[in-house]
């Protein structure tokens, strides 16, 4: 009798993120309240952003500059023409009972971003991710539960409506992610390109960086999408990874169980590692949307796109394969060094000051980084300049200093001392009229040591070099001394 072999489904995930960033203005997107983070609860507020019966939204036009310029680092097209809409929904933290969004007519759609992944060889995978459009909003308002993270299990809960009328971009991206990984590295990516760009500073501890997933699983092969469930609650990139890690795994479990997916809200949660249902999911058709009646349509010229476009710095995708194609750096030092907008400046100044490239990057990306993760301090903090730094390596390289000299001066090169007066009177002597004297000088002080040798205690030699590098306090060349002491004990 033939037994039957169960052949296990392979299942692939299919995930997308909807990113909300914190554009870096002064003010709120329709009135002059302040932006700034960490003031008391409800002291940043206004008639407009509370809802106040008779006031009207003036959208800041610097919102409209940094949602452009996020849209064309992302490769989006920007439309000519868009609008805002009222997205209605009733929460304690909305004080209007409705959002000012973006529905039909964003102000940027499709477009892509590029993710580059190292394998364990460390070459580079890079892999394009669509974004599906781009669009300006207000924020809400903050719940503060008392007792707990959380609604369920506070024992009451506070309002604080200093974020209410925040300006927002809200990131969507196309199902293009197939993993944790993925998904975690197109979130550290848009974060790259927002801080180049200056339009936000992307920090997810004080909430100016919000990710929330979708994400689904099906049969490899099949085309139809599975079911869709959403995670919020994410504060780390890590934790992105790890939910959507966990989420993958219970729905295919679920699925072979034979349950049904059902589409929701989950929350992360962080201490027991798990994800959890919130909410069953609205669709587009809760929310009610219609125009904003309050404000005009948004129609950009081709002459301020063109302006706001030549603004655009070097953005990281675009350092990385320069750094690798034409200085010739690994993967892993290209994206260290592009992780920062600082740090890529830094460097190049380097470069530019005359510093070999691979030099410039090992010293950078560990000796320096080293110390800026201990002292907790940015590059643009130390003393140690570019120019300085590329006249450090140049010294090495011509044999003025040795390696561990300049290591063992960091320390004041980093408080701002100059290379001249970290390195006066100890340059390495690299002449041989200079050595040659005191070679001499060394050997007739030894004529005990010089006869063993010559009689077959080679191993003196070392003596014989230890003792002009002691008389010049290590200042002769270790290379130079080993290669003029044999000559001249030879002789």
């Amino acid at each position: 009798m033939t037994t039957a072999t169960t052949v296990k489904t392979e299942y692939e995930a299919i995930i997308g993120l909807e990113t909300h960033c914190q554009l870096s203005t002064n003010t709120k997107i329709f009135s002059n309240s302040s932006t700034a983070f960490g003031a008391d609860p409800n002291t940043n507020i206004d008639p407009v952003c509370m809802g106040l019966p008779g006031v009207l939204p003036v959208l800041n036009e610097k919102v409209l500059e940094y949602a452009v310029k996020a849209g064309l680092a992302l490769n989006c097209q920007i439309a000519k023409y868009s609008k805002f809409d009222r997205k209605q929904y009733f929460y304690p933290d909305l004080p209007k009972n409705y959002q000012i969004s973006q529905y039909d007519l964003p102000i940027a759609e499709h477009g892509w971003l590029e993710i580059e992944l190292v394998d364990a060889e460390g070459n580079p995978i890079r892999k394009r991710i669509g974004i599906t459009r781009l669009h300006m909003e207000e924020d809400a308002g903050k719940l503060v539960h008392a007792g707990s993270d959380r609604l369920s299990g506070s024992s009451y809960s506070l309002v604080d409506y200093n974020r209410a009328g925040i300006p927002l971009v809200e990131i969507v991206s196309e199902p293009d992610l197939r993993s944790g990984v993925e998904a975690a590295e197109y979130a550290e990516e848009l974060r790259r390109i927002v801080r180049y760009l200056g339009v936000s500073d992307g920090n997810m501890e004080q909430g100016s960086l919000r990710c929330d997933v979708n994400i689904s699983v099906r049969p490899v092969g099949r085309k139809e999408f599975g079911t869709k469930v959403e995670i919020k609650n994410m504060n780390s990139f890590s934790a992105i990874q790890r939910a959507i890690d966990y989420e993958i795994e219970r729905q295919i479990a679920a699925i072979e169980a034979g349950a049904s997916i059902i589409q929701e809200t989950r929350l992360w949660q962080e201490g027991a590692q798990c994800t959890s249902s919130m909410r069953v999911k609205e669709g587009s058709s809760d929310y009610r949307y219609f125009p904003e009646p309050d404000l005009a349509p948004i129609e950009v010229s081709n002459e301020q796109l063109e302006q706001w476009r030549s603004e655009l710095p070097e953005l990281p995708a675009q350092k990385r394969h320069h750094y690798e194609s034409e200085l010739g750096l690994s993967p892993y030092d290209a994206r260290v060094l592009t992780e920062d907008r600082s740090i890529a400046e830094y460097f190049e100044t380097a470069i530019a000051s005359g510093a070999n490239a691979k030099a410039a990057a090992n010293w950078i990306t560990q000796d320096i980084a080293a110390h800026l993760n201990k002292q907790k301090l940015t590059i643009i903090q130390i003393g140690l300049t570019p120019t300085n730094l590329a006249d450090i390596i140049t010294r090495i390289e011509t044999g003025k200093i040795s390696n561990a000299q300049a290591k063992q001066k960091l320390p004041d090169l980093l408080s701002g001392i100059s290379p001249e007066k970290a390195f006066a009177g100890q340059e390495l002597i690299t002449d041989p009229s200079v050595l040659e004297p005191i070679i001499d000088e060394v050997i007739a002080a030894n004529s005990k040591e010089l006869e063993k040798y010559r009689n077959g205690n080679t191993n003196l030699k070392g003596f014989f070099v230890g003792q002009v590098l002691k008389k010049t306090d290590k200042r002769a060349d270790p290379k130079l001394t080993n290669e003029l002491v044999e000559k001249k004990l030879n002789a």
